[in-house]
């Protein structure tokens, strides 16, 4: 095999098997008092979580993590966490704790969990990653978790579904609708479609565009489907609700025409889409609402009024 080959090997190998981040940062780092939680997905995967509490609010955001990422965040200024991005300048900690702050602060309980195969939640469909099909199974999980909570189950709810979770919030959406009767909203944060994502790696690598096919099939072996299987621009026309995507412009990992797809094709009229400029980071994109929370806070506030 030459060396392109053993390198899109290990792309793919990527989809069959993917590396879990450690729970470095806990909620009370931040003064805030939370319940370790355990609930099952859809599937019955267990899923393990925070409950961070806001007393004597009526809503509550849920919180669904990137690829790579655990509730707590991506330890990338370690190996091997860095080099999932650093040829890219994503070499950086991104600690979601703030995240969680920032929004019991404004007035919103919070739900934060692990999906399947990441962080502290249960291995599922043999550890192969795709792309939120399978991984929406735990976004309906979490929606029934708070449901069925004594002291949840009358919350307004929202979603803050970051890159991977927005993509199975999306195929949630999809699959089954009427789980979504009564959220109000969503932020989402870095949605991608892989085959735009593995054809900006290979550029980034120098690998020829034509050995695309070769990837695909190769990712196709691990999980049994191919790259546009896994894209969230058809099911974005399944978003019912008030969403916000957000997005770095100059994103090397992405295209721009990518995201701006998915947005066009949400069907309601309640959307928007704000782009990140001034740096070509994806993990920019994930610490962007520490830094400037206004327009965040601003749509779940709009759209979970009482």
């Amino acid at each position: 095999m030459t060396q392109i080959d053993d390198t899109l090997q290990a792309i793919a190998d990527g989809f069959r098997t993917s590396l879990r981040s450690p729970i470095m940062h806990r909620p009370d780092e931040q003064g805030l008092a939370y319940e370790d939680v355990t609930f099952p997905s859809e599937d019955g995967v267990p899923l393990e979580g925070w409950y961070i509490p806001a007393p004597g609010s009526d809503k509550i955001v849920i919180a669904n993590h990137p690829r790579w990422f655990s509730r707590a965040g991506l330890p990338a200024h370690l190996e091997p966490w860095r080099s999932l991005g650093g040829a890219t300048g994503n070499d950086f900690e991104v600690n979601f704790i703030p995240d969680y702050k920032i929004l019991h602060d404004a007035g919103y309980h919070v739900l934060a969990y692990d999906l399947r195969n990441f962080g502290h939640s249960g291995a599922a469909n043999g550890g192969i990653f795709t792309v939120g099909r399978y991984e929406s199974r735990d976004v309906i999980g979490s929606l029934d978790y708070v449901r069925g909570r004594a002291d949840t189950r009358d919350l307004t709810i929202g979603l803050f579904s970051r890159c991977l979770g927005g993509n199975a919030t999306m195929f949630a959406m999809t699959r089954r609708p009427e789980a979504f009767e009564g959220v109000r909203c969503m932020v989402s944060p870095q949605p991608l479609s892989p085959r735009v994502a593995c054809e900006r790696g290979l550029e980034q690598l120098e690998i020829p565009a034509g050995r695309i096919d070769d990837l695909e099939q190769r990712i196709r072996l691990h999980t049994g489907f191919g790259l546009d299987d896994f894209s969230p621009v058809p099911w974005a026309k399944n978003v019912m609700i008030p969403t916000m995507l957000y997005q770095v412009r100059d994103d090397l990992m992405t295209r721009p025409s990518d995201i701006q797809a998915m947005f066009d094709n949400i069907p309601v009229a309640e959307k928007e889409l704000l782009w990140i400029e001034g740096t070509t980071r994806r993990w920019d994109g994930y610490t962007y609402f520490q830094q400037n929370p206004a327009p965040m806070l601003d749509w779940f506030g709009t759209y979970m009024k009482s």
